[in-house]
C-alpha cells in the first residue's frame, strides 16, 4: 500500500466509518450474516426514491443509519424505546460539548 492510499480519505465524516464499524464488528461477533445485511441494505437503498451518487456520502448514510436501526429491531438486537433513549443521551451530549471537542456521553 502505497502512501497516497494511507493518506487517501476513505469516509466523509467520522461517524460513517462508526456506523461501518459497528455494523462489521456485530456481524463479525455472529449477530447477523453480513449477507443478511447486505440485502437488508440494498433493499433499503433500492426504495430510497432514487439515490444517485451525486447526492454524496451523506445520504447514503443516513439511508444506512436507518436501514441498520431497523435491521436490528427486526433482529430483537435493539428496540424502539432503547434507541430513542440512546439517540437523545448522544444529542443532548452534542449540545453540551464546546466546538471542537470530543463528544462523550455520560455514564448513568
Amino acid at each position: 500500500m502505497s502512501q497516497s492510499d494511507l493518506q487517501e480519505q476513505v469516509f466523509a465524516e467520522p461517524w460513517h466509518a462508526q456506523l461501518f464499524a459497528t455494523t462489521h464488528t456485530l456481524a463479525s461477533a455472529g449477530h447477523f450474516e453480513w449477507k443478511d445485511w447486505t440485502n437488508h441494505f440494498s433493499a433499503a437503498l433500492k426504495s430510497s426514491d432514487g439515490l444517485s451518487p451525486s447526492d454524496g456520502d451523506a445520504a447514503y448514510y443516513e439511508i444506512w443509519l436507518e436501514a441498520f436501526e431497523e435491521f436490528l429491531i427486526i433482529r430483537h438486537l435493539a428496540d424502539n424505546e432503547g434507541l430513542a433513549k440512546l439517540k437523545g443521551a448522544w444529542t443532548s451530549a452534542y449540545l453540551r460539548t464546546p466546538h471542537g471537542a470530543p463528544v462523550e456521553l455520560i455514564k448513568r
